[in-house]
């Protein structure tokens, strides 16, 4: 007896040695291979679209942890009461289930446990017949023997049919209550619980409403959890009240053409992504009235994009007018299109040309006829406006100042500055010539805001983002803080169509700039406002043309539209802060000239410009003469201060006063002069720092307390002296007041002192840094 109990143990000990080897075993996990839906979120976690997996089912796993207690508890006690008891078959359900459905000849009932379930789904069986039954109890063996109950359950859960193509609680929750299922009510868990074991006759495929049928299985469960769970009284009114689900055909389907552009990516169970579903809406209504009201002039198409600046997330997209258009290629999305930008590119050169010293904001350009080579740029209008300041050539879209500035860049140049900035299928630079100046290459709207953020981003360029959980992309700074600076102060002087000076400012200023392609295919509105940066985009995406197509008629009233609706329903929206750029500087100018100003201009302004970089010198349009009394003649020297008396004349170049001319609006010309006039008298302003071919040796080591000292002795009648180093203006001091320069290089310099009535002396230095 002894030996024989000796040899049970054994025997038992190896069979545990056994079982817990088998168990130890590694084993796939019972999620490994199960096709899933990908649910994709915006940043707030509004479901904005449930796929279906790879099999046509909707499918999503959900951890054990992730489900609600209800809906455990419920199964259970609906499914299988002993599940954490028995070995994953349960002899008496098995012979009750026998003896019905075969001796006694009733409905066949198969008295399968939950893992037995979750065998017959794993493995596809036949379990209508006892040779499949004894299959099914075999395999639900090997699932206990390999698994523990946490990873059964959490499997059944998640291969659990809910009615129609819906497989998972994690699905099924989503769909028919729009909740995870950790937010599940008893009602909603219950409902759940009894759908699996007939899901395809208990719920009305097109209302949603849950049939007969599944109210009394789900109402007879609830009145078991009461004999085992304490129940609040008030439950037993919400289940009288008649339930439906939400059906599949009336999941949200949100911004299809911004998820089709991320599926193209890994597939994953759940994405969050950066668009905002709010603001989502907000595009379409705006989009779907626009097009409404506009299509008697054949507008039947449009691509709007909207980005947060602050962390480059896309925050809505729409890619066509209607998705579900045929006739418009609605399934097309058009901000990943190459069109033509017409103008909207051209803050980048005005951009380029401040960040190296070809103008300041308000530099004056010539609006005039002339010719680069054999390419002769016209204006959109045809018509020439002669001296026109950056500012204003830059709002008024005018296509020759743009051209003679790009024409005048240098490391990088325009086609170089668009390649550093990703644009995309570019052909080379001789391709374009200067024709890329006025949309002669094509761009994406989605490039484009990228382009805008980055002025907003102060000269950071950064890449989109799409995924909330992606990291901030790297910043790569393409132009600096000053040059960006200047280009958004000139585009939010830029007004909007139909603006009066009667009109309230807008709450928030708008950086904006339009462009229309050639042949009218093209109509564009970009812009900053707030943390956003906004493109529309209008076009056929076949190419044809339309005289309708005009940014600043077509694109611009829609972006406006968008931007009024943002900022009135986000009241409390501001721009980032941004610190001022530290070179920056406000200069008094001569407004037609854009110089310096002397006592003689006759209108003055400001201008932002950047010390030791911005082109400026003193102005010559205006001029004084020294006019006799009763001739009208200018006099030369010397002269009876009694007998004559000061006049100024303005002297504008040849090919300006043409325009004026052309206009209407001859300026008068100057009377001939035959002697040095010197009419304004007084002496030059003298340099008495520095000194002449003197070389300076500066420490570098010293950091900017190592300086040049400027100063000169000036005539009584001079107050300002105007500073400039190798033609570069450096700053103005008063008469007498020194002016401190530090080089960034060693050198020769030539310096050159300026007074406010146009006198000069000049000199050269030589500078050594040494250590």
């Amino acid at each position: 007896m002894k030996r024989l109990l000796q040899n049970m143990a054994v025997a038992l000990g190896l069979l545990a040695l056994l079982l817990a080897g088998f168990r130890l075993w590694p084993h796939a996990p019972l999620s490994q291979g199960v096709p899933l839906s990908t649910a994709w979120y915006d940043r707030h976690g509004t479901l904005l679209r449930l796929s279906l997996a790879s099999d046509d089912r909707y499918r999503q796993w959900t951890p054990l942890e992730a489900i609600s207690l209800l809906a455990v508890d419920g199964l259970l006690l609906h499914e299988d009461r002993w599940f954490y008891f028995n070995p994953g078959v349960n002899p008496l359900s098995l012979v009750r289930g026998f003896w019905r459905s075969y001796v006694l000849g009733g409905n066949k009932q198969g008295g399968s446990t939950i893992t037995m379930q979750l065998a017959r789904m794993m493995w596809q069986l036949n379990t209508r017949s006892p040779g499949g039954k004894v299959i099914q109890v075999l395999r639900a063996v090997q699932l206990e023997l390999s698994y523990s109950k946490h990873d059964i359950l959490e499997a059944y859960l998640n291969y659990a049919p809910y009615g129609r193509n819906i497989e998972s609680i994690g699905a099924a929750s989503l769909i028919y209550f729009a909740k995870p299922p950790s937010q599940l009510t008893l009602a909603e868990a219950l409902t759940l619980a009894v759908l699996p074991q007939s899901p395809s006759l208990r719920i009305n495929p097109r209302s949603g409403e849950v049939s007969p049928p599944l109210m009394q299985a789900r109402n007879r469960l609830f009145r078991r959890w009461q004999q085992h769970y304490a129940t609040d009284p008030g439950q037993q009114a919400l289940f009288q009240l008649p339930l439906a689900l939400r059906q599949p055909q009336d999941l949200p389907f949100t911004a299809p053409h911004f998820i089709e552009q991320l599926q193209a990516g890994e597939r994953l169970p759940r994405v969050d992504t950066t668009l905002d579903a709010s603001l989502q809406r907000l595009v379409e209504r705006q989009v779907t009235a626009f097009i409404r009201r506009n299509q008697s002039r054949g507008i039947h198409n449009t691509s709007v994009l909207l980005v947060d600046t602050r962390d480059m997330g896309i925050r809505a997209m729409v890619g066509s007018a209607d998705y579900y258009n045929r006739q418009i290629h609605g399934q097309v999305n058009g901000t990943l299109a190459k069109r033509s930008p017409g103008s909207a590119l051209k803050p980048f050169i005005y951009a380029l040309g401040m960040e190296q010293g070809v103008l300041h904001p308000m530099t004056v350009l010539k609006d005039v006829p002339y010719s680069f080579g054999s390419y002769a740029p016209e204006n959109f209008d045809r018509r020439f406006l002669g001296p026109v300041t950056a500012t204003d050539a830059l709002n008024f879209s005018r296509n020759i100042p743009a051209v003679a500035i790009a024409s005048r860049l240098r490391q990088p140049g325009f086609w170089q500055f668009l390649q550093l900035a990703g644009i995309s299928g570019m052909a080379s630079e001789k391709h374009y010539g200067l024709s890329l100046v006025l949309g002669g290459g094509e761009v994406t709207a989605q490039e484009l805001a990228k382009l805008y953020a980055m002025l907003a981003n102060r000269g950071e360029l950064r890449a989109l983002r799409m995924r909330e959980r992606e990291p901030l992309p790297p910043a790569f700074r393409l132009l600096s803080e000053e040059a960006s600076f200047m280009t958004l102060d000139i585009l939010r002087q830029h007004r909007r169509p139909g603006d009066t000076l009667a009109q309230r400012p807008s709450s928030l200023p708008v950086y904006w700039k339009t462009g229309t392609s050639w042949g009218f295919r093209d109509a564009w509105s970009v812009g900053i406002f707030g943390p956003y940066v906004l493109v529309v985009w209008q076009g056929n995406f076949n190419g044809q043309g339309n005289n309708a197509f005009v940014g600043v008629e077509a694109a611009a009233p829609l972006f406006f539209n968008i931007v009024d609706s943002v900022i009135a329903s986000y009241p409390g929206l501001s721009e980032p802060k941004h610190r001022f750029p530290s070179h920056l500087k406000r200069v008094e100018i001569c407004l037609p000239s854009g110089d310096l100003p002397t006592q003689w201009c006759q209108q003055r302004g400001k201008s932002w410009f950047i010390p030791g970089k911005s082109p400026i010198k003193v102005d010559t349009v205006y001029r004084p003469l020294r006019i006799d009394n009763q001739s009208g003649q200018p006099v030369c020297a010397p002269w009876d201060a009694q007998t004559t008396h000061i006049k100024v004349f303005e002297y504008w170049p040849s090919d300006l006063a043409n325009v004026f001319m052309q206009a209407g609006l001859p300026k008068r010309q100057p009377p001939p002069v035959t002697c040095q006039q010197g009419a304004t008298g007084g002496d030059a302003p003298r340099i008495t720092s520095p000194l002449k071919q003197t070389t300076y040796q500066l420490r570098q080591s010293q950091k900017g307390r190592d300086n040049i000292s400027f100063s000169a002795v000036t005539d009584a009648d001079s107050t300002t002296v105007y500073w400039f180093v190798d033609d570069v203006y450096l700053g103005s001091s008063a008469s007498k007041t020194p002016l401190d320069w530090r080089p960034s290089r060693p050198g020769k310099y030539r310096i050159r002192a300026v007074d406010d009535r146009g006198r000069a002396d000049s000199r050269v230095i030589n500078v050594a840094l040494i250590n």
